[in-house]
């Protein structure tokens, strides 16, 4: 299946073209159904919807870099600190994060097992 799909990828060019413009669309009517009724902003055309998307998407998440695997990269880096660390560190560490824990993530009870 890999080879059929490295031979045919031109084929899916037109099927991100109209995803493209189906999202373009879509954006720009609910755009235009929403914003002038309850923030008084102008309505957009097409053309504008799509300025805003690329515009969006450079600000607040960029055009990759943060695809598959960027949390196996940290997990292992973690995994070698701890292993490089003394037992002495170790307890220091698992100290500072249940001192400084966010009050939503008390998953765990005192003794280190899971709360049902």
């Amino acid at each position: 299946m890999r080879t059929t799909f490295r031979r045919r990828w031109y084929l899916f060019i037109p099927l991100i073209a109209v995803a493209f413009v189906a999202f373009g669309f879509l954006t720009m009517n609910l755009w235009n159904w929403l914003m002038p009724l309850l923030f008084h902003l102008p309505e957009i055309t097409f053309w504008q919807t799509i300025g805003l998307m690329i515009l969006s998407r450079l600000i607040l998440g960029g055009f990759g870099g943060h695809g598959r695997g960027h949390g196996h990269h940290c997990r292992r880096d973690m995994h070698e600190k701890w292993e490089n660390m003394t037992p002495e560190d170790r307890e220091k560490f698992r100290e500072h994060i249940h001192v400084h824990r966010p009050p939503w993530g008390h998953r765990y009870s005192e003794e280190g097992k899971v709360k049902e």
